[in-house]
């Protein structure tokens, strides 16, 4: 494709294109930060090891065969397939790496793992020069991953699935299967090792797929120290961990009728949607889309009790599965944390701000602009546009430039910002009078 195209948020794409979007809304402004990514440690047959890897939404589409091992349409990727329904951009980390590589005779697979056992390697005199052979490989028996045309193992490129063993005499072979791969275990140190390298990315969801209680917890606490003493605005999400904090939202269903994913399954499909989900916009009565069974049974008031419980829910509407509501794990309020906090939406619009404005900041003020009295304007106007842009795209309303206000700190080179804003919400609730005469 020579052109971009497509939809847009924000002014940000790269390649020259029409980007076109059919919307009642006002169009957002540069200035603010696009979303749509998440981070997830995932249980892989195949894959990069021991390091964080990117991967679109495009790159799913078309590569999932070397990326992750398996065709797009595998059941193996239903999981994928459902985070990948929303999500842009998946930040991900194999946590069972280690395990042994499969090989042969003449090859060795690139990646441990199990996958690595459906690999053959298929050799054939060529039919022109009898001194040259074929030699192919194979992925279950009938997918063809490379075929080259040499004289000896020596002259065989690698490629995105093996390492070919330059030293070995080739001969013609029907197929020799790679065999010995296995998958490494996964610990609590692997959870560990992928958190510890997340923190070099941004991302606006953390995605965890456990139903351990002890990896959920270390989840939830690397979410909220991030959050609160180094500044990472992203929300958690994971199955059935009442963490009663804002920055955690915590799946009460679970998906039934499988044997090779947990009942966490949702962690899936709920990542992707809240990473993806705008600033102006809420998940609240979003129709569920993905591939799996989802056990929602449950009475008008369990619904209204996990509301209460800070439990983010799928119901039953018709034959439709839909957000319940798009709330998040807090439970506890106070005069600093009201009610408003419980809901994604609020947490959306409070990390755009506190991203885009430490970005601001950093890029264009932090080291370069003196703290006087003109330096301190510029960054007032700066926080200014960027928050009528937000009332433009109606995140916030009622925003009025009195409302914020930059003086200098006790330290000569502090800056203080005192800033006031009204978070826009869904609607969720009609309450209605009619008087019949």
């Amino acid at each position: 494709m020579a052109l971009g195209g497509g939809t847009f948020l924000t002014q940000n794409k790269i390649l020259p294109g029409s980007y076109i979007n059919f919307i009642s809304l006002a169009k957002a402004s540069a200035t603010l930060a696009d979303r749509g990514y998440a981070a997830m440690g995932l249980e892989m047959d195949w894959g990069i090891e021991n390091e964080v890897f990117a991967v679109t939404n495009g790159d799913f589409q078309k590569e999932s065969l070397k990326v992750f091992g398996y065709e797009y349409t595998s059941d193996k990727l239903k999981g994928l397939r459902d985070l990948f329904l929303n999500l842009k951009t998946l930040y991900a980390y194999r946590l069972n790496g280690g395990g042994a590589k499969a090989a042969n005779s003449f090859a060795t697979a690139k990646y441990s793992g199990i996958r690595g056992n459906s690999i053959k390697v298929v050799i054939q005199v060529n039919t022109d020069d009898e001194a040259a052979f074929d030699v192919s490989l194979y992925i279950d028996d009938t997918t063809l991953l490379d075929k080259q045309t040499v004289k000896s193992a020596a002259e065989l490129k690698d490629n995105d699935y093996v390492i070919w063993k330059t030293g070995a005499t080739l001969a013609a072979t029907a197929g020799e299967a790679l065999t010995g791969g296995t998958n490494g275990t996964v610990n609590g140190a692997a959870h560990q090792a992928f958190l510890d390298k997340a923190e070099a990315y941004s991302f606006n969801i953390l995605g965890c797929l456990s139903t351990e209680e002890s990896v959920k917890g270390l989840y939830s606490a690397y979410t909220k120290r991030m959050r609160d003493e180094v500044g990472a605005k992203f929300q958690l999400v994971v199955h059935n961990e009442p963490y009663d904090y804002e920055g955690v939202i915590n799946i009460k269903n679970n998906v039934v009728n499988e044997t090779s994913f947990p009942v966490s399954s949702l962690v899936y499909w709920t990542t992707g949607a809240e990473a993806s989900c705008n600033v102006n916009d809420s998940l609240l009565n979003k129709k569920y889309d993905g591939e799996f069974a989802v056990d929602t049974e449950g009475t008008q008031a369990q619904l209204e009790a996990s509301i209460k419980a800070g439990e983010f829910r799928l119901h039953k509407v018709g034959t439709d599965i839909r957000v319940l509501s798009d709330i998040n794990s807090l439970v506890t309020t106070s005069d600093t944390k009201g009610d408003i906090f419980k809901e994604n939406q609020t947490i959306r619009v409070c990390d755009q701000i506190a991203n885009d404005i430490a970005n601001i900041f950093n890029t264009r003020y932090l080291g370069v602009v003196p703290n006087d009295a003109s330096g301190r304007i510029s960054l007032w106007n700066d926080i200014v546009k960027h928050h009528e842009q937000l009332q433009e795209i109606r995140a916030i309303e009622n925003f009025s430039e009195e409302d914020v206000t930059v003086e200098q700190g006790d330290a000569k080179r502090a800056v203080v910002v005192y800033d006031k804003v009204t978070v826009v919400n869904a609607m969720a609730q009609l309450y209605m009078t009619v008087e019949i005469s």
